[in-house]
């Protein structure tokens, strides 16, 4: 089973926010950035591509989600003090009805 990672870039606010909740620890370089790299398995990757078809895996079988998104992973990463949050991020960050017109109720 291939591992997924989601890359949330980091700026000096979000490394003080992940030091102040134990975080500090899973910062790593990634394209010479600092960053945090989230697993995701594959079927919430399946998942993702579903709900952001624009949103590309690279040849690290990683991606950076949109921003809005990105910020909601990140909140829920340091309100749970973890990395591990995918299988209840998803739950926020996916909508399987996005871009599909209403239906009419059948009589």
């Amino acid at each position: 089973m291939a591992e997924y990672l989601i890359n949330i870039f980091l700026d000096d606010e979000k490394i003080k926010k992940l030091s102040d909740v134990g975080l500090s620890g899973d910062i790593k370089e990634v394209d010479g950035k600092k960053a945090i790299q989230v697993k995701v398995s594959e079927k919430e990757q399946k998942k993702m591509a579903k709900g952001f078809p624009d949103m590309p895996f690279d040849a690290n079988n990683a991606c950076v989600l949109p921003e809005a998104a990105e910020k909601t992973v990140f909140d829920i990463i340091c309100n749970m003090k973890t990395i591990d949050v995918m299988k209840f991020a998803i739950m926020k960050i996916y909508n399987p009805l996005a871009g599909k017109a209403p239906r009419s109720a059948q009589r």
